[in-house]
């Protein structure tokens, strides 16, 4: 069982920055790649980027590179989403994601979601 709890959403002017933050815990929290993706009203949920358990790869939608950075802290069992240059597309609630495998990239890869938090830009 893994538990995720995300915090650091909110609401921003077009070209601000907000930092994601996804806290683990559980008894195997440790041993789980982590991701992030974002569901807008009335879309799917969809991938936004990634980061193997090791942290020694990471992976980001076409739409949000160079803009968003995937991080992990292991000794805090967190991931990071610094999200800068955002744009009202990038508005949606965002779901920190974990899972067993390697690497999450699709949702069907997710084990475990956290509650979401809400990222809205403002134009």
């Amino acid at each position: 069982q893994v538990q995720l709890v995300e915090s650091g959403g909110g609401l921003v002017q077009a070209g601000g920055s907000l930092r994601l933050s996804c806290a683990a815990s559980g008894r195997t929290s440790s041993n789980v790649a982590m991701g992030w993706f974002l569901q807008a009203p009335g879309k799917e949920r969809e991938f936004v980027a990634s980061i193997t358990r090791s942290a020694d790869s990471t992976y980001y939608a076409d739409s949000v590179k160079g803009r968003f950075t995937i991080s992990r802290d292991n000794a805090k069992n967190t991931v990071y989403l610094q999200m800068n240059s955002l744009k009202p597309e990038d508005t949606a609630v965002y779901y920190c994601a974990a899972t067993f495998r390697s690497i999450v990239t699709r949702v069907q890869d997710v084990g475990y979601w956290g509650q979401g938090t809400q990222v809205t830009v403002s134009s």
